[in-house]
């Protein structure tokens, strides 16, 4: 049971990190995400960006599951 605790700890960690990534760079606005903004509305949709993290978390955990 205690490594499932530290697995999801680990998660959380990487999650926080990504997280400021994409706040202080910029990260999540790439050329191609769709942005429609109305009055006060403003509808964002980053579907470049969410093929961009499928690709990188796809190479990430087919890396792991080579070295398992």
């Amino acid at each position: 049971m205690e490594g499932i605790g530290k697995m999801i700890v680990t998660i959380g960690l990487i999650l926080v990190v990504i997280g400021l990534l994409v706040q202080f760079t910029g990260f999540g606005r790439l050329p191609g995400d769709i942005i429609i903004r109305k009055g006060n509305t403003t509808f964002y949709f980053p579907i470049v960006t969410c093929l961009f993290l499928s690709v990188i978390l796809s190479l990430i955990l087919f890396v792991i599951s080579r070295f398992r």
